[in-house]
């Protein structure tokens, strides 16, 4: 009794300091002194952190294939594009598609594509930010006085939609307005402040 009570508390040990070296060497001392390979029977060790990080990167790259799916059999290759970087994936969203120009309501058409895009990641454990990005053309009306509010505003409506209208969880979204501040081309043509004008979704990793 005593010895079996000693080799409990070992391996209670080894695995409250999740020390994969130190685990493995404690099963292979008690399987020294009962018997055989091992109290594992002598199948491998897996730390349960590395393996719901593993889990985790299943499920991205499997989002990252959601999403490049959705992107090309809707044809929404000339308005959305993925990229992938130490932040996570970032699914960048030209305006075009979402809103009219210079206004931040969500436009009927807009709805559409935002639903897909929720639909996917609302199976994912991250966080998501979503964020509002414009040109360097100042804009200043009775409703926006800088490309800030604009910035902030289509954010805000981004994810007012997705938590009231899609069902995501609020405790994992957050929104950010960069302005004219974090651009994705030079503003030196039409073309290029096109791709600027856009509303980011970064699945955070």
């Amino acid at each position: 009794m005593i010895t079996l009570l000693l080799g409990l508390f070992i391996i209670l040990y080894a695995m409250s300091n999740i020390d994969l070296e130190k685990y493995r060497s404690a099963v292979s001392e008690m399987g020294s002194i009962f018997g055989g390979s091992g109290l594992l029977g002598g199948a491998n060790v897996v730390n349960p952190v590395e393996k719901e990080d593993t889990a985790v990167l299943t499920q991205i790259d499997q989002l990252k294939k959601d999403l490049s799916n959705l992107i090309e059999n809707d044809s929404y290759g000339s308005s959305i594009s993925l990229e992938e970087n130490e932040r996570g994936i970032t699914l960048h969203i030209l305006d075009d598609i979402l809103f009219s120009s210079g206004s931040a309501d969500l436009e009927n058409g807009s709805k559409e594509i935002l639903s897909k895009i929720a639909a996917l990641v609302k199976k994912m454990p991250n966080d998501i930010r979503i964020e509002g990005h414009t040109d360097n053309v100042p804009i200043h009306n009775s409703q926006y006085p800088s490309n800030w509010h604009l910035s902030v505003a289509r954010a805000l409506n981004t994810a007012y939609f997705l938590i009231n209208d899609e069902g995501l969880d609020p405790d994992k979204i957050s929104i950010v307005g960069y302005s004219e501040y974090q651009p994705i081309a030079e503003n030196d043509s039409d073309e290029n402040r096109a791709k600027n004008r856009r509303v980011d979704f970064v699945i955070i990793k």
